[in-house]
């Protein structure tokens, strides 16, 4: 039990240390955990994985929020397109072919990969125009950069395409009960223009207001177990602390060459699951 118990928890701070990394709150790595190596029930993984993405946000959250990382202007633009789409997704869940939907998420996260592989230097991307939201709503930001030791300046832009985006990855969250973390951090990336730095701690300031919605259904019905969710927040909490540490002097470059991989593999993961059940 005390085994269990400590395992549990060192996963949570991997989980931790990721999610707070890449923005993506360390669910694709707790649930497969519990579920493949403890033989754990789904809905307690997800449970506890739901509880997880929580502590990542809130743990890392008070790093980003402090060193000027978080875009809060633009999480709250965002986060009206991630609410509704997970309201939505949540509604017509079964109405909806989800094979069909592996796929194109799928596919649309493959092109994410691929860009991210083309634009994998923060020198090689165009320069940013904000459009005429942006400017409005002053969406631009700065931050002080420890790896390159000066501040950087950015602008946002695209501001619709990237509120429909996140409308479809909240639809996704609550279609496919994933985290909506994986769309996010490409999305302001790829198609807003914001540094990756930036678009990952705002993507984890996000995910704990996406999740925290869901959690309330989860507790309500007695899905989340205190034995698995404790260790696994106390886990994740201290890794995220660790991860937000982290983050700030890694360049922005191995950062990408670090979330590469995962959303390749995500984006093969769902075109797979897609084509199966064809």
């Amino acid at each position: 039990m005390v085994i269990t118990f400590i395992t549990i928890f060192a996963i949570g701070i991997a989980a931790g240390v990721v999610g707070a990394i890449l923005g993506l709150g360390g669910g694709i790595i707790i649930v497969p955990a519990l579920t493949l190596g403890f033989g754990m029930p789904m809905r307690t993984a997800v449970a506890a994985s739901t509880v997880c993405i929580i502590a990542t946000s809130t743990g890392a959250a008070v790093a980003f929020l402090r060193d000027r990382l978080t875009n809060t202007r633009v999480a709250i633009w965002l986060e009206m397109g991630t609410s509704t789409g997970a309201l939505t997704g949540a509604l017509v869940a079964a109405m909806v072919n989800q094979r069909v939907l592996f796929i194109l998420f799928g596919l649309l996260l493959a092109y994410s990969a691929y860009n991210m592989f083309r634009t994998r230097k923060e020198h090689s991307r165009p320069e940013v125009v904000p459009d005429a939201i942006s400017r409005t709503l002053k969406l631009g930001g700065s931050y002080y950069d420890k790896a390159l030791g000066r501040r950087v300046e950015y602008q946002v832009t695209r501001t619709l395409p990237g509120l429909i985006i996140m409308y479809f990855s909240g639809a996704a969250a609550g279609l496919l009960g994933i985290g909506a973390g994986i769309f996010k951090v490409p999305a302001m990336d790829q198609v807003m223009g914001m540094p990756f730095k930036a678009s990952s701690a705002t993507s984890n300031f996000m995910i704990g207001v996406t999740a925290a919605s869901g959690a309330v259904v989860y507790f309500a019905r007695g899905d989340v177990k205190p034995l698995v969710a404790g260790p696994v927040v106390l886990g994740v909490l201290l890794g995220a602390i660790l991860g937000a540490r982290l983050m700030m002097r890694m360049p922005a470059s191995k950062i990408r060459l670090f979330f590469m991989p995962i959303l390749a593999y995500t984006a093969i993961e769902m075109i797979y699951k897609g084509v199966k059940w064809w």
